[in-house]
């Protein structure tokens, strides 16, 4: 019978907890988002059923964050009243509460501090951390001792997630009281020296947040941190990294050593022999073997400690883990430290969209200092139909990045894409023009051979009859600035160019072709298209856009120039008297015909019919004349420059040295070659020149690298013992131990040797080198009669003090009968 009323009893528990957790979930999905009266909200705030209480706190937490914090202050005093609750859930939704609103009602908040403070000591380390969360996240700077108690408190706590708690409210406590900072810093020393991973890294954010430069709390938890970096969250990785980036540049100088280049791996190979001189000094020192050296770099042993330390984080899973490493590397480390980085990177590219970007930004930067560790990964940055506009553009430059260091191979390949893209007329014409643009910083490289910039030059050419006026002006554009890199193996380009003259509808690519032949028309004079060109564009100038006016202006200037260097005026004779001023007032008409009023036969000669002008001259100024009335004032000043400078022989030289200087060379730069000098990772590389000159609010740069000499002592980063026998892998020392070592003491006291000393085989002191004398027996028997003397005095002397103890012991016994006595 008992068994089975138990069973029942059972049952009925079972049935009652099923019926609740019903009742629970059916009220959970007829729970309505609608704003419930401010009434009824108060109502189920001051129930004293857990469930209603607990069903308001949902509803204000829910309006606090659809609704400005005016629309549930109203709620305060009733929701503090729910802070001693001994529900869980009810503390967590009071203390989310208490967060958002504490500012608004200070006073009324400080009367939650004290049942706060009694959550700290609780037996449930959850609620001792998220009391002290709250504590220190009530902004009222009233309470900032308090908080530091807490945190002082937090700290010593036996449980791993209450010290975290206690580190991450370290920065929170500076901030609302400065003034605390001495003793804020102690704890945080002691946190970063803590054991648990968990702890170290909310340690390691809070030292960035409040001291960055106090590296001597670093020193002697330096290497702690480095074997604790693996096992850290990734918040506490990203905040580790960051920190040693600067402490490494800050405490580790930059030594580098030449060392003579391995000719081949074999030592004892004919071409290794040979690469040696007759000494090996000789091979080492001279100006003649400055070719055959190489600078390595020498990392400090602390510094390749955590560049071991790094590789294990390029498997995390978070792309900012991946990233920081790789930032390492690339500030501390060597090219073989960071080419281990490269595939982690890359294998960004499979993530998310918005990863992907901001992963091929940071691959761009590393690809600008190091393109060679990327070219076995070329596959990965080609185009795809699906890529956004974004993607596309940064994976193009890498292509142009990298192939210079290609093999012909894979040049060929890249170049086969590129043209395939600038020929695409159905494409996105931005992709268009990006591939045209990509074609001519491959053939601009230093590095590319001769026939693989006739290559580029021959697709870009063959856009030239494209009936894409923008393609075809943004691909003249890239010829010309090929033509500018070597201008005399590309005439009969510019002849070329010329012949497509009339085909090219686009005044910008007009007036490309336009200043080309002009800046190259004095190459060769004997073969020289430009006064040509010059006839024919001045029969339609009329019918010319702007920007082509202005290069047929310029092209006349130059022709101009080019025939009277030629043909330079001969030098006229000085006239013996000045004619008066009254007869030259006569002539002011240019036509040069005779005055009827003119009354001096004498004058006859000014009026003889002038040489006919060269076709040259005659040209130049008829371009003059046409400019002299169109409606462009940039087209009518730039014209009357030309004419003050041409007007007299004595200007030609300065018309020359300003019209025919020689251009410096263009260089196309790749397009992230502006984000070059932003560190590695930081939000302002992917911004760019958007956030300001020097990078986004909060940007820090790379520390410059400590000189030698000026280092910290690496000793300060050796960890002192710990004091605790029980921590850091120490034995408590057991009292066998003891009884054996002062066994061994006395032992070696008897035999006359110090216990710090020890005998060789012979007997001799190893550490004095002097034998002892060995006791003869009158020495033993002078002893032992010392010995019995002591052994007689101290009889007789506690023989007196027995005596004198009795002697007390009965005069006590006397005082206590009398007080006995008075007593009864």
């Amino acid at each position: 019978m008992e068994s089975m009323s138990r069973i029942s009893s059972m049952l009925e528990a079972a049935r009652d907890l099923t019926l609740e957790a019903a009742r629970d979930a059916s009220a959970a999905r007829k729970t309505s988002t609608r704003v419930l009266p401010t009434a009824q909200l108060k109502k189920l705030l001051d129930s004293r059923s857990e469930r209603d209480v607990l069903e308001g706190l949902r509803r204000v937490v829910t309006m606090q964050y659809r609704q400005p914090p005016s629309q549930t202050l109203p709620f305060f005093t009733h929701v503090i009243k729910n802070v001693a609750s001994t529900s869980l859930p009810v503390k967590k939704l009071v203390y989310i509460y208490l967060l958002q609103h504490a500012e608004h009602e200070p006073d009324t908040a400080l009367l939650s501090i004290n049942t706060i403070q009694k959550s700290l000591t609780d037996q449930n380390p959850q609620l001792r951390a998220l009391a002290l969360r709250v504590m220190s996240g009530i902004r009222v700077p009233v309470i900032s001792q308090i908080v530091s108690l807490g945190i002082k408190r937090g700290a010593g706590d036996m449980s791993p997630y209450v010290r975290r708690a206690a580190a991450l409210a370290i920065p929170k406590c500076y901030a609302l009281d400065p003034t605390t900072e001495p003793q804020l810093l102690d704890y945080l020393s002691t946190l970063l020296g803590d054991k648990q991973y968990f702890v170290t890294g909310a340690a390691v954010a809070a030292f960035l947040d409040i001291c960055p430069n106090r590296l001597d709390l670093i020193h002697p938890h330096y290497r702690g941190l480095i074997r604790k970096l693996v096992d850290m969250d990734e918040w506490g990785q990203l905040a580790t990294l960051r920190l040693m980036m600067g402490y490494a540049r800050k405490c580790f100088p930059r030594r580098t050593k030449k060392i003579k280049k391995a000719v081949n791996s074999n030592p004892n190979s004919k071409t290794a022999k040979s690469a040696k001189g007759f000494y090996d000094s000789d091979s080492e020192s001279g100006p003649e073997h400055e070719q055959d050296l190489e600078e390595v770099t020498l990392l400090d042993p602390d510094l390749e400690l955590l560049l071991n330390a790094c590789r294990q984080l390029l498997q995390s899973r978070n792309s900012a883990v991946v990233i920081a490493v790789a930032r390492t590397y690339l500030y501390l480390g060597t090219p073989d430290f960071l080419s281990s980085a490269v595939g982690p990177l890359i294998s960004l590219l499979r993530s998310d969209l918005d990863v992907q970007h901001v992963a091929l930004y940071n691959i761009v930067q590393v690809c600008l200092l190091h393109p060679n560790l990327f070219v076995p990964y070329y596959s990965h940055f080609l185009v795809k139909s699906t890529d956004a506009p974004q993607i596309w553009q940064l994976k193009l430059e890498l292509q142009t990045l990298i192939f210079p260091h290609s093999p012909p191979r894979l040049q060929s390949l890249v170049l086969a894409e590129l043209s395939h893209f600038s020929h695409s007329g159905s494409l996105d014409p931005a992709l268009v023009r990006e591939s045209v643009r990509a074609i001519g910083r491959c053939a601009q490289s230093s590095v590319t051979s001769p026939k693989t910039s006739a290559r580029c030059l021959r697709l870009l050419l063959a856009h030239i009859g494209s009936a894409d006026a923008h393609l075809v002006a943004e691909s003249l554009e890239v010829i010309r600035h090929l033509i500018q890199r070597d201008p005399d193996n590309h005439q009969t380009t510019v002849v070329r160019l010329a012949k497509h003259l009339d085909a090219a509808t686009s005044p910008q690519a007009r007036a490309s072709i336009i200043w080309l032949v002009g800046e190259f028309a004095g190459l060769d004079p004997q073969n020289n298209i430009a006064a040509d060109v010059l006839r024919i564009l001045a029969k339609g100038f009329t019918d010319e856009a702007e920007p082509a006016k202005l290069q047929i202006v310029l092209l006349a200037a130059k022709v101009y120039i080019h025939h009277l260097n030629a043909n330079p005026p001969p030098e006229q004779p000085k006239q013996a008297e000045e004619k008066p001023a009254s007869l030259l007032a006569d002539y002011q008409d240019e036509g040069g015909f005779r005055d009827p009023h003119l009354e001096h036969p004498d004058e006859l000669e000014l009026q003889k019919p002038a040489e006919k002008p060269h076709a040259i001259e005659a040209l130049y100024q008829y371009i003059l004349l046409l400019t002299r009335y169109d409606t462009s004032y940039d087209l009518r000043d730039r014209a009357r420059v030309y004419k003050a400078l041409l007007a007299t022989p004595s200007s030609t030289q300065l018309a020359s040295l300003l019209l025919l200087a020689p251009k410096p060379v263009p260089h196309t730069p790749s397009p992230s070659e502006t984000r070059k000098g932003y560190v590695l990772g930081s939000a302002s590389l992917v911004i760019g020149d958007e956030g300001g000159v020097g990078g986004l609010r909060g940007y820090e740069d790379v520390p410059p690298w400590v000189k030698e000499g000026q280092e910290p002592d690496p000793r300060l980063r050796e960890e002192a013992p710990s004091s605790n026998p029980y921590e850091g892998g120490a034995r408590a020392t057991s009292a066998a131990d003891k009884l054996d070592a002062a066994a061994s003491t006395s032992k070696a006291v008897v035999m006359g040797t110090s216990p710090t000393r020890s005998l060789d085989g012979l007997g001799v002191g190893g550490a004095s080198g002097v034998a002892k004398k060995e006791k003869t027996l009158d020495d033993w028997l002078a002893e032992e009669e010392e010995d019995e003397e002591t052994d007689e005095e101290s009889e007789a002397e506690t023989e007196e003090e027995t005596d004198e103890e009795s002697e007390e012991e009965e005069t006590d016994s006397e005082d206590d009968d009398e007080t006995g006595r008075l007593v009864k």
